[in-house]
């Protein structure tokens, strides 16, 4: 362990270090692996990404996670074997990854992993007085050490929810650290499972960014694709586009409360779930909706949410331009993409690689970035982001 600790305390004083950044988002789509370099930190780090892949998960594996994700009422020990299971799976993923890359592990500084997502529990969502924020990630940092020998920053969000946080979004640290651009006003917008955007100043002001969750993403398509069409998701809008949207049933679901609030908040499936719109359905006149209307009602729903909560954003007066960049799977989503370009006409809407960094890889190098500033950064120097204090964030986990 002294060797580890030693090559950690030289990390923070590196000029470069080299991260790979893992993410599995609420979408079960796969494990996205990205292969980054980092010089600096703070404002001024600089990031390059080397190689990436997202590797899919079968649908047996998905199967073992949605017995637990999102669910109230679980089989424990379940749940107890799959925070080791998904490590492993994670762990062999990333030697598969850099076996194909031909790099080797000890070329990798760190590991950052942002683990499997089973529970997210804000307080805004519990309601109950007397507890906290909480948020729960499975994906044991120890054993992805053990597996691929390298050092592992994992379960980024407790400091997060100790520093005062609901756990997320996270991505307002890192996109504020590598996208922000003076003279313009820019909304990295991310439609995972749930939708969430971060707003980037003109001036570069710390104060005046944040980052909020605007509702759901592809979560609802997705569940609706698997549940009455037998496929994993809408592939090119295909199911939508043969669908007319049902304004009555939009009018109910848009009355969520969620979408008043104000920013930031955060929300995830347990909020918007196959039942949520179940109940919504039953306030129909007929109480039965076409399942091709039902797939375009609930993409409306995404692109409207997401359009509405951009046009809350008061215009940056000092910047010469307003730009959505996009990311996450519903950036593929030509309903989506083609409603949010005909709502929000005063945005330049462009892909986010436009800002350097391919959309899909985005998030993964993003935890890389976090896991670069809990080595080498400076947190609580007097800046927050989001009303929350710059914090450093993860655990630490040696492979010796």
């Amino acid at each position: 362990m002294l060797k580890d600790v030693k090559k950690l305390s030289a990390l923070g004083n590196r000029r470069l270090r080299t991260i790979i950044g893992l993410m599995s988002g609420t979408s079960l789509d796969g494990l996205d692996v990205a292969l980054c370099q980092f010089i600096g930190c703070g404002k001024s780090t600089k990031a390059k990404l080397l190689h990436f892949a997202t590797i899919p998960y079968d649908e047996a594996f998905k199967e073992e996670i949605r017995r637990v994700f999102a669910q109230k009422t679980i089989d424990f020990q379940h749940l107890t074997l799959l925070n080791v299971v998904v490590a492993e799976r994670h762990a062999a993923i990333v030697n598969d990854c850099l076996k194909t890359w031909g790099v080797a592990a000890s070329e990798v500084d760190l590991l950052a992993s942002h683990g499997q997502t089973v529970f997210h529990a804000p307080k805004s969502l519990h309601g109950l007085e007397q507890y906290p924020n909480a948020t729960l990630q499975i994906g044991d940092g120890d054993h992805l050490a053990w597996r691929t020998d390298i050092i592992t920053v994992s379960d980024f969000r407790q400091k997060h929810l100790a520093a005062g946080g609901e756990g997320a979004p996270l991505a307002i640290f890192g996109d504020y650290f590598l996208f922000s651009q003076r003279g313009e006003a820019r909304f990295l917008l991310n439609i995972g499972g749930i939708a969430n955007f971060t707003y980037l100043s003109a001036d570069r002001n710390p104060e005046k960014v944040f980052a909020t969750d605007t509702g759901p993403g592809n979560t609802l398509i997705d569940a609706f694709a698997r549940r009455l069409f037998e496929v994993p998701y809408d592939a090119d809008a295909r199911l939508a586009k043969n669908g007319r949207v049902d304004p009555l049933l939009l009018e109910i679901l848009k009355s969520e409360p969620f979408f008043a609030r104000d920013f930031p908040k955060t929300t995830g499936p347990e909020r918007f779930s196959v039942e949520w719109v179940l109940a919504a359905i039953a306030q129909l006149p007929k109480a039965t909706i076409n399942p091709y209307d039902l797939m375009a009602t609930l993409s409306q729903l995404t692109a409207d949410t997401i359009a509405e909560a951009l046009r809350r954003v008061a215009p940056d007066k000092r910047a010469t331009r307003h730009t959505i960049y996009l990311s996450g799977g519903g950036a593929h989503n030509p309903f989506i993409v083609g409603r949010l370009k005909e709502m929000l006409p005063q945005f330049k809407c462009l892909p986010m690689q436009k800002a350097g960094i391919p959309g899909d890889a985005k998030e993964a190098v993003l935890f890389a970035a976090l896991a670069n500033e809990t080595v080498a950064g400076r947190a609580g120097e007097g800046f927050g982001l989001g009303g929350v204090p710059w914090v450093s964030m993860g655990k630490i986990s040696f492979p010796h």
